[in-house]
């Protein structure tokens, strides 16, 4: 067996990560809290989803 992450591993780690960028876009938070939650949960999957799980912007999208 290889290292590395790959197949169904994989697949969830990228899927959850997807979930992760659009509840940040569509939260109250400002651009730039956006934006930089964006990156971390891009450049370090795994890492960057726990830290946006556990420290990421809350709330729903703002109303108009």
């Amino acid at each position: 067996m290889g290292g590395g992450y790959g197949g169904l591993l994989g697949l969830i780690v990228l899927i959850l990560n997807i979930y992760a960028i659009v509840k940040t876009i569509q939260s109250s938070a400002s651009t730039g809290v956006k934006v930089l939650w964006v990156v971390v949960v891009i450049l370090l999957p795994i890492v960057g989803f726990i830290l946006w799980l556990l420290l990421g912007p809350k709330g729903g999208a703002r109303s108009i």
